[in-house]
């Protein structure tokens, strides 16, 4: 982590000073703003993290609760959200608090009894090994908590302002604000109250019931749900032997997913509550939580739960839809005019619970979106990047519902219609990877270039996320996850692996840093502001191929060695060797002619590149970064 780049710091480094709009911030919701955020769900909060990082925007948070979320629907955090924590700077924190998923235990009838059931499996939770971060099981409303607080540390000093509620908005192209917001203050002495906000972006975060969606005219269209279940978490004793592990139990009675929750004692139950007639009208959603435990009693017979206390209880209906668009601009408009508004999350997507992935796509699309508003209102972007959020999110939110829709069809499907029995465990094993959020892959677009270089660079896939591995620094021998070094903090990282030549010597490793420091069509040069240092926009760091001890710190360009803060002082953290073993150049197929790897402030790989294609390093940033 850098700092003391501005002068000693003796407190705490994560709270950064506040700057901008940061500064004596006013407590009420001003008239204007930048950016209004509408809701304080995973996207939204996220989003707040994000842009917290641009103290000259103007951002603000509305949320129709009086405070903060005490208990959420959602708990799965799967192994890509938690990286993005890593980036956020608590991943470390909320593991230590969580539960961690090692396996998954299946349950099905016992052949000899059908009315039991016994395990039939135990499949790792992550059989192929696609991250060093773990899955885990932790309520939304903590990690809603440390996104906030990484929204308040931020140099924008962003925090929600509670009891108000969106009511409806109008879009005006011509005005400086263009979305004039009608809210309505919820709770307090002002309760009842309406007035009239004037927001440039507005970022519909309302959740499946989202005003925001509607005032813009999106509808969500797809499959209605004709499956209910109900969910519980609760305190109670067992003699069920899995109850701290997660099970996938299908008995002749129905099914159920358990969840352990953390602190050792609390447990999710979706409990299968079966079809529902078309005619219901909702009616189902009153099954009350006696009725629940009842039924999951009798689906996991012979063993039995005795409730002692539920914490929460709800009873939801399976509906896969969809938005076609996440913003205000319809597909024959698109690129005749700028995106004002945007909806995430289950304002645009919705599914069921079962595969985890609700509140982590959710965080994606949030993450998605806040780095792009920072660098247009910061004057970094064009504003045409905003037209890549719906291009992006909307393809994975079906891919998720397509998935969804198998996972929790198959959930609901007794063994013995099943094709054989070990189909749902297979399927779960076979799939792990889609759950734990690796399989976005961006194609190309504004902001992803195409494949004709992958070969220089294989492990590290254009268009998906930038999968860690494991590299030494040179300056203090310090064997760090490269990709954890990489901050939320908006900037681009220029990831370079240096040829086989040595630190300094003539070769395509110096003639990139040379090129990159100093030449005029360079980005760093042609988009540098008169107060930018070198590390401003870009987080730019070498790799080389020998062993730390074989590199010479003091032969490094500079490049790599940038000058950070008032004093420009050289920073040498961003210098890193192989570690002899553990090649980084082999774990992720990297050339040995070296390769420049591209990416993006979520950390999705944007490109991938030879040494030597400086020109379309050049043309690829030129198209929507630049200077003013």
């Amino acid at each position: 982590m850098l700092f003391h780049q501005n002068g000693y710091v003796s407190e705490d480094p994560r709270i950064e000073e506040p700057r901008g709009c940061g500064v004596d911030r006013p407590e009420d919701l001003t008239d204007t703003m930048d950016v209004l955020i509408v809701g304080t769900g995973p996207a939204g909060v996220i989003a707040a993290a994000q842009l917290s990082q641009y103290p000259d925007v103007n951002t603000r948070m509305i949320e129709r609760r009086p405070d903060r979320l005490e208990i959420g629907q959602a708990d799965g955090i799967q192994a890509r959200s938690v990286e993005t924590f890593q980036a956020f700077g608590f991943a470390e924190e909320i593991t230590q608090e969580a539960y961690h998923l090692r396996e998954m235990c299946f349950w099905n009838p016992d052949p000899t009894n059908p009315q039991n059931i016994v395990r039939t499996g135990r499949p790792a939770d992550d059989p192929h090994g696609v991250s060093e971060f773990p899955h885990l099981i932790v309520n939304q409303a903590r990690v809603l908590d440390y996104f906030l607080r990484s929204a308040e540390r931020g140099p924008a000093r962003i925090t929600p302002n509670y009891g108000i509620e969106f009511v409806n908005l109008e879009i005006d192209q011509d005005q400086e604000y263009p979305v004039a917001v009608t809210v309505r203050y919820a709770a307090g002495e002002r309760e009842g109250e309406e007035r009239t906000v004037r927001a440039k972006y507005v970022f519909g975060c309302d959740g499946a019931s989202s005003r925001v969606r509607k005032a813009i005219g999106r509808t969500l269209s797809g499959q209605g749900a004709n499956h209910a279940w109900g969910v519980m978490d609760v305190l109670a004793n067992t003699d069920f032997p899995d109850i701290r592990t997660k099970c996938a139990i299908n008995s002749v009675n129905g099914s159920i997913l358990l969840i352990p929750r953390e602190g050792g004692l609390l447990f999710r139950m979706y409990v299968d509550l079966g079809e529902v007639p078309e005619d219901d009208n909702h009616e189902i959603r009153k099954t009350p939580v006696e009725e629940i435990i009842r039924r999951a009693n009798k689906i996991i017979n012979p063993y039995s739960v005795d409730v002692k206390s539920v914490a929460w209880a709800s009873v939801y209906e399976v509906g896969h839809r969809l938005t076609d668009h996440f913003d205000d601009v319809d597909a024959e408009d698109r690129g005749t005019r700028v995106p004002r508004v945007f909806i995430a999350g289950d304002a645009c997507h919705t599914h069921s619970a079962k595969a985890g992935q609700g509140m982590n796509v959710s965080m994606q699309d949030g993450w998605n979106l806040g780095w792009k508003l920072g660098a247009v209102l910061s004057g970094r972007a064009d504003e045409s990047l905003l037209d890549t959020y719906s291009e992006e999110r909307q393809v994975i939110a079906k891919n998720l519902i397509d998935f969804d829709r198998e996972w929790s069809t198959l959930m609901a499907t007794p063994q013995d219609k099943l094709p054989d029995p070990t189909y749902l465990e297979d399927f779960y094993v076979k799939t792990a990877e889609f759950p734990a959020g690796f399989m976005t892959e961006y194609q190309p677009s504004l902001i992803t270039a195409g494949t004709d270089h992958q070969d220089f660079a294989e492990g590290y896939p254009v268009g998906k996320r930038f999968k860690s591995a494991r590299v030494q620094r040179v300056c203090d021998s310090m064997v760090v996850h490269q990709g954890h070094e990489a901050t939320a903090d908006g900037r681009w990282r220029i990831h370079v692996f240096a040829d086989s030549s040595v630190a300094g010597a003539d070769s395509p490793t110096t003639a990139f840093a040379e090129w990159w420091q100093n030449d005029p069509s360079s980005p760093l040069v042609a988009l540098r502001r008169d107060d930018d240092g070198d590390a401003t926009l870009f987080d730019v760091d070498v790799t080389y191929q020998q062993p730390y001890t074989d590199v010479d710190i003091t032969k490094v360009p500079r490049a790599f060695k940038p000058q950070v803060g008032p004093f420009e002082l050289n920073y040498w953290e961003r210098v890193y060797a192989a570690i002899p073993g553990e090649d980084v150049f082999d774990v992720r197929t990297i050339s040995r002619d070296g390769a420049v790897v591209v990416v993006r402030p979520d950390h999705y790989v944007a490109a991938v590149l030879p040494l030597d294609a400086t020109d379309e390093l050049t043309e690829f940033f030129g198209k929507f970064l630049r200077r003013n």
